[in-house]
């Protein structure tokens, strides 16, 4: 079943965070998911939640939304975003 990767990123060094943007893809690809959404307009129906920039992927399954977390290719993104943004971010199960 499939399983979304969900995070809500506050960019704090939108330059560096570039770095982060042109890794990122191939990593998410290289372990089947896709974006379904990458920082598209929010708006908060219900709560006192103020959201940053949110994106959602989708994997085939909780083994491969962790396979790119985990991987190589992925570390080097997060490394390249450590001092460009300050992320939230989840993994959960799909239907």
């Amino acid at each position: 079943m499939p399983a979304y990767v969900i995070v809500d990123a506050k960019v704090t060094d939108p330059v560096a965070y570039e770095a982060y943007k042109s890794l990122s893809p191939a990593a998410i690809a290289a372990y089947n998911g896709r974006f379904l959404s990458r920082g598209g307009a929010t708006e908060v129906l219900e709560g006192d939640w103020q959201p940053n920039r949110i994106v959602v992927v989708e994997f085939p399954d909780m083994a491969a939304a962790r396979a790119f977390y985990d991987s190589p290719q992925y570390l080097a993104a997060r490394e390249a975003r450590k001092d460009a943004a300050e992320f939230r971010m989840i993994v959960v199960e799909g239907l």
